[in-house]
């Protein structure tokens, strides 16, 4: 059963058990409307939209309508009709401050359950606004993004609408067709529509990198996830050869190959550490080395100002997240959107809570393909809730580099620089920057490339050098939390590298860092 199904299927369930008030979240009012239609029409149920702009119209049945656009008239209205009714009200949310409003709506959350009436009342809306009073009165439900079964059918509509001469490219057969209908996901009916004609005029047949173009800009219209691109690979990454494999091994776990083996779904990993370290990089990287769309989610654009929104949103990250699945959703810097939840009640009424526990509760039991990348920095802001077993499948600590780990992080970035490193004594710039990050190794070839390209020389050991003494690495400037960071580590988390970070470091001059 797909998940669409699943949603209809379960408003309709609610209907016939006569659940008095259903509260439906969703922007595609049309697709949503349409779906109701077909069950009133098969169960000769009148079907009813109401909205402040037009008042009642009749979507499926015999109903004559009522000029009625006063909210408090309109719940009044419903209350006095005869016979069976699905009434729909658009965009309600912005009514429910007013204290009348609500408590008419608890009226009727008493009255229509029994006769004479037989009536339910849904309330239509792309905002999730339920005031206290009506939290027991009510069941929401959210209405699920196209399936695949949908937009192929979109697919199917369009191709006789290809210009005459044109190829029907990747949809003459069923991979490639595949392949444009997951290109699609994640996408509203309207969105899809959109952006598969939008193909059909720019390459005259569907193109796979025209939609997910075109998708990236949609999907940062909400500009809390953004489509990320990944061009970086594991090969970029240099040490944490503990991580990377972990990673390799489970390349192919989302595969049906995978489940026939008895394999379960990897849920994710919380990744902790010195700043600088790798840790956004092997998200990046992730995305690419797993052929899967790569989605970063800035936690701390979670927490709209308008009351109700940072649940929503939190809603929409995981109901796109699981359209486009298989994918990979990347949070970056944890602890600055949940870094509150122990004040939560007392700071912001509870939303950092309870946006917290929608997002650990689906982390938790969420049976989608969708593998989660967490990065922190500072592990002592995080929830304990979050460390739990069963919310992570595991949880690595990502230390300064090693000497062996420096060298090939120099080298890494030497070649990404059009340098040879065997021009370069590298054992000796690796001497000199015991306490440095990957981070800080890249910004020395790049303060070394400008002293350079001012001289008019090119690249030098000498130079390198210089660049080196100038930087002042975070290590020396935040040894204390760093110190705890490791010490927080050693029994809680695993090391992403190979190796004891006890051996990690050298004398430098007059420079040391004492583990």
């Amino acid at each position: 059963m797909s998940d669409r199904i699943g949603s209809a299927r379960e408003v309709e369930d609610l209907i016939k058990a006569r659940y008095p008030i259903i509260y439906v979240v969703s922007s595609e009012e049309q697709r949503v409307e349409k779906a109701l239609a077909q069950f009133a029409l098969k169960k000769e149920r009148k079907l009813v939209a109401w909205s402040i702009t037009k008042g009642f119209q009749s979507l499926a049945g015999d109903f004559r309508g009522g000029d009625v656009k006063d909210p408090i008239k309109a719940l009044d209205h419903i209350a006095g009709l005869e016979g069976k009714g699905v009434f729909v009200l658009r965009d309600f949310h912005a009514y429910v401050d007013n204290p009348q409003v609500v408590r008419r709506l608890r009226d009727l959350a008493h009255e229509l359950p029994h006769p004479p009436h037989d009536k339910n009342i849904i309330l239509l809306s792309p905002l999730l606004k339920v005031p206290p009073e009506l939290e027991k009165e009510m069941s929401v439900i959210d209405w699920d993004l196209p399936d695949r079964g949908e937009i192929d059918g979109i697919i199917g509509r369009m191709l006789p609408e290809l210009p005459v001469g044109a190829e029907p490219g990747l949809a003459a057969d069923a991979i490639g067709r595949e392949r444009i209908v997951e290109a699609a996901l994640g996408l509203t009916y309207v969105e899809a529509e959109n952006v598969l004609a939008k193909s059909i005029v720019r390459t005259r047949t569907f193109d796979v990198s025209t939609i997910l173009g075109e998708k990236k800009h949609i999907i940062r219209k909400s500009g809390i996830l953004e489509y990320y691109e990944a061009e970086e690979s594991l090969d970029d990454i240099g040490g944490l050869e503990t991580l990377k494999g972990w990673l390799k091994k489970r390349r192919g776990a989302f595969t049906s190959k995978a489940r026939d083996f008895g394999l379960p779904l990897p849920k994710g990993i919380l990744l902790i550490g010195v700043p600088g370290c790798g840790k956004s990089l092997t998200a990046k990287a992730v995305g690419a080395a797993w052929q899967m769309p790569l989605l970063r989610l800035d936690v701390g654009k979670i927490f709209g100002g308008l009351v109700g929104a940072s649940e929503e949103n939190i809603r929409k990250v995981i109901k796109t997240a699981e359209a486009i699945a298989p994918a990979v959703l990347w949070l970056d810097e944890l602890e600055k959107g949940f870094s509150g939840t122990g004040s939560s009640n007392m700071s912001d009424g509870g939303t950092t809570s309870r946006v917290f526990g929608t997002f650990v509760t689906w982390l938790q039991e969420k049976t989608s393909p969708v593998f989660v990348i967490a990065t922190a920095n500072d592990v002592r802001s995080l929830p304990p809730e979050l460390m739990r077993k069963g919310r992570f499948d595991e949880i690595f600590f990502v230390d300064l580099p090693s000497r062996e780990e420096r060298a090939t992080v120099l080298e890494i970035h030497l070649k990404k620089k059009r340098r040879d490193p065997k021009t370069i004594d590298v054992a000796r710039i690796v001497d000199a920057m015991p306490e440095f990050s990957g981070a800080e190794v890249e910004q020395a070839v790049i303060s070394a490339l400008y002293d350079a390209f001012d001289k008019e020389q090119d690249l030098t050991t000498e130079g390198l050098l210089a660049s080196v003494r100038e930087i002042v690495p975070l290590a020396v400037t935040m040894k204390e939390g760093i110190d705890t960071m490791r010490s927080w580590a050693r029994t809680r988390a695993r090391p992403a590298s190979l190796g004891s970070t006890k051996d990690r470091f050298a004398v430098s001059g007059e420079r040391k860092l004492e583990v």
